[in-house]
């Protein structure tokens, strides 16, 4: 199930809102792709409503793009929940020039990954490997995890081109 914060639905340009049976759809087919057992609920929400979450639930204040909640252990029927910021969403589709629905589904896929247990900060590589099958088998375009990598890496080359400018000057 998908429920919408209407506020922040209309915060959007029209023309940027994501389908809501598209992206049902692509719900059901990318929490049989993860192989989770169970219903999932989804949360498109702002940043200060996600903001409050990521600091009530992981002691970090500051808005995030998804937020996973697996189900308590003994839940019969549910995966557990995620929420996800539409305003970050947005910006992030902007800055990797794809739609908000594209950045959508791209942030599920990641959240339902870690509703099955992964954990990229922790499990050296097997997450990213998987997110990237399923992004191919889903037909979405680079996933979260290769986003990150690849903006830590221009980060990194950044900034050894300043310090070998300012070693120059």
């Amino acid at each position: 199930m998908i429920v919408y914060e209407p506020a922040v639905e209309l915060k959007l340009p029209r023309a940027a809102r994501p389908r809501r049976r598209e992206l049902a759809r692509f719900l059901r087919q990318a929490i049989e792709a993860t192989g989770l057992a169970g219903d999932v609920s989804v949360l498109l929400t702002g940043d200060e409503a996600i903001r409050t979450l990521n600091r009530n639930f992981r002691r970090k204040d500051k808005a995030t793009d998804v937020l996973s909640f697996p189900a308590v252990e003994g839940t019969e029927g549910v995966a557990g929940d995620l929420a996800i910021s539409l305003e970050t969403a947005f910006r992030q589709a902007r800055e990797h020039q794809h739609t908000l629905e594209m950045e959508t589904k791209i942030l599920l896929l990641h959240g339902l990954l870690h509703l099955a247990g992964y954990d990229h900060e922790t499990d050296n590589g097997t997450m990213h490997r998987k997110e990237v099958r399923l992004r191919r088998e889903l037909g979405l375009t680079a996933a979260l995890i290769e986003r990150a990598l690849r903006d830590r890496a221009k980060r990194g080359r950044a900034q050894g081109r300043a310090s070998r400018e300012a070693v120059r000057a």
